[in-house]
């Protein structure tokens, strides 16, 4: 009777996930379009039109310090704790980790790192255009600010734009430009935004940046979220150099010694490890042979420790010699 081995919950689970072997073909890679070129115009603009504002130390300026001199942070102190923890949703660290776990899964139930590198790729743009821009513009935060009314720029800040903000649009915005349907992008995107926004009014709340700072960190993630469709050919260049890599190692490790064409086949017989070690351990017994000439096997004497076994008989002569006369006795 044959019988059907039982399947356990992870078992079941990871032959649910083996079912698609192969990158699905409905994700479709997005491409600079016209629509998206002249949306990443626009921001651009509005980008070069932040940073001017606050060069010539605008009304934008001033509503920066009016609000810090507002101090949320005092306004609303019971909210202060939900704060603190929510503006970790900005952080490069925990929400990298959290973005590349799930994006890790992804790429190995579709087969493809993709995600992973768009993550990656997206995430070093975001350090080289933010980092250039916070050090190439030096402006102080509000606990920092020297005098009141200045737009505290070139001063050796690194606030302007907030890290905080493009962090969030970039790292969850990257869930929705990987989305596989169009709902869900449209869903994730809505999310982005408003986790994004609400980053940057956590650091505003807390102190920490201006509202021109979250501002242009905004402006800056949405930057790089509409112009990363330049980056996927050298995304897939790089997966398809990857997966090559990786299959000559496999070719390499399955590779056999070739044997010359003509070449006899040795064969080789192993010797019992046993007999080596006893010829090693014991020496072998000497032999004992009998001294002189070879004799017949009637005139040899067993030779004992003990001398022979054999009684003395006077009458016993050896075989081929010619008996001596026995002794007449009377009767």
């Amino acid at each position: 009777m044959r019988t059907e081995p039982k399947l356990t919950r992870l078992d079941r689970v990871f032959a649910r996930l083996d079912r698609e072997p192969e990158r699905p073909a409905h994700i479709d890679v997005p491409k600079m379009s016209r629509h998206r070129i002249v949306l990443f115009a626009a921001t651009l603009a509005f980008y070069g039109a932040i940073v001017w504002a606050v060069v010539i130390t605008s009304w934008l300026v001033r509503l920066d310090w009016q609000v810090m001199f507002f101090r949320p942070y005092q306004q609303w102190s019971e909210i202060h704790w939900f704060v603190d923890y929510y503006v970790v949703l900005g952080q490069r660290g925990p929400t990298a980790v959290m973005v590349a776990a799930w994006l890790g899964w992804r790429s190995w139930r579709q087969h493809t790192l993709r995600p992973l590198l768009a993550l990656g790729v997206s995430l070093l743009l975001l350090n080289i255009t933010v980092g250039a821009a916070k050090y190439g513009m030096g402006r102080l935060g509000p606990h920092y600010a020297t005098t009141i009314g200045s737009s505290e720029m070139w001063l050796g800040g690194d606030i302007f734009p907030s890290g905080h903000t493009a962090n969030a649009v970039v790292t969850w915005g990257i869930l929705a430009y990987l989305a596989s349907s169009a709902r869900a992008q449209r869903w994730l995107s809505a999310v982005s935004a408003v986790t994004s926004l609400g980053v940057g009014m956590a650091t505003v709340y807390l102190g920490t940046h201006w509202l021109s700072d979250v501002l242009l960190g905004w402006t800056a993630g949405l930057l790089i979220m509409l112009g990363l469709p330049w980056f996927e050919p050298l995304i897939a260049r790089a997966e398809d150099a990857i997966f090559d890599f990786r299959d000559r190692l496999r070719a390499r490790r399955r590779r056999t010694p070739a044997v010359p064409a003509g070449t006899p086949p040795v064969l080789v017989t192993p010797v019992p490890a046993e007999r080596d070690d006893v010829a090693a351990r014991s020496p072998r017994a000497p032999v004992y042979l009998a001294p002189g000439p070879h004799t017949a096997r009637s005139e040899r004497t067993p030779i004992t420790p003990a001398g022979s076994r054999r009684p003395p008989h006077p009458e016993r002569h050896p075989r081929g010699s010619t008996p001596s006369a026995r002794p007449v006795t009377g009767g």
